[in-house]
């Protein structure tokens, strides 16, 4: 199968480890992965900021570039629910689009639906306690975990997965899906609240004794991150492909 690899922008801009450890691990597998060069923001930002003509040019473009792809896979739940579930918004009427939507995953979807891996492309050995985060749209849109008010036994992908690395610990906080506060362009529209959430998130990761943040999305790692930083915090935030490809470094 030929993979279109979706880097969204500010990960292609600032944490270019986290696209370098999806190719790794997806080339891992045997996988022919390329990375067109012509892709560009799916444009979430400017349909969360009500931009409806510049929202239809970016998902348009993005069915253009992707279109010939037998998959197209990302390492943000977020971008990936939004050509998923709120591109119909735009560009029902696209033909195109309606034959790429059920071919676009969120790395860990494809890992376990598509893939249905049992082990990883090579051994990973992490003797760390990490805490896992659970990103909003990755739980409620792309079904990363039971969110707790269905009231149904929880579950997460991100845990399930990381049974396959050795030496690790993995926990979960006592509110297993509340919001790191972040939500986008929600964290300069509000900084103070979007701040005060984050710090309890990071309050309550803390709480498990977890050296490690592990999470899916980028977005919710460097929000959570910022404020650990700027607090002289200890624990650490890390995307689950460095996990899985070895690349995740100490705490």
């Amino acid at each position: 199968m030929k993979i279109g690899l979706f880097i969204p922008c500010f990960i292609n801009e600032l944490y270019p480890h986290v696209a370098m450890a999806t190719l790794e691990l997806l080339e891992g597998y045997g996988l022919t992965v390329e990375f067109p060069l012509q892709q560009s923001c799916c444009g979430q930002p400017l349909a969360n900021n009500g931009d409806s003509v510049g929202a239809t040019q970016a998902a348009r473009h993005f069915t253009e570039v992707f279109k010939s792809y037998d998959y197209v896979v990302a390492p943000s739940g977020s971008c990936v629910s939004h050509v998923t579930h709120h591109y119909d918004w735009y560009i029902a009427d696209d033909r195109d689009y309606q034959g790429l939507k059920p071919k676009v995953y969120e790395i860990i979807e494809f890992l376990q639906d598509v893939l249905k891996v049992e082990k990883l492309p090579k051994p990973v050995y992490f003797p760390h306690k990490v805490s896992i985060h659970q990103s909003c749209h990755g739980l409620r849109e792309l079904h990363h975990a039971a969110p707790s008010e269905l009231m149904m036994p929880f579950h997460s992908r991100l845990a399930d997965i990381l049974k396959l690395v050795d030496g690790i610990e993995v926990v979960t906080p006592e509110r297993q899906d509340e919001c790191c506060g972040f939500g986008g362009t929600f964290c300069v529209d509000e900084p103070e609240v979007s701040t005060a959430m984050g710090e309890d998130r990071i309050a309550q990761h803390e709480a498990t004794g977890a050296d490690y943040i592990v999470g899916a999305d980028s977005s919710c790692l460097m929000h959570m991150g910022g404020i650990i930083r700027h607090n002289g915090r200890t624990i650490r935030p890390l995307h689950i492909v460095e996990l899985l490809t070895g690349r995740g470094g100490q705490p």
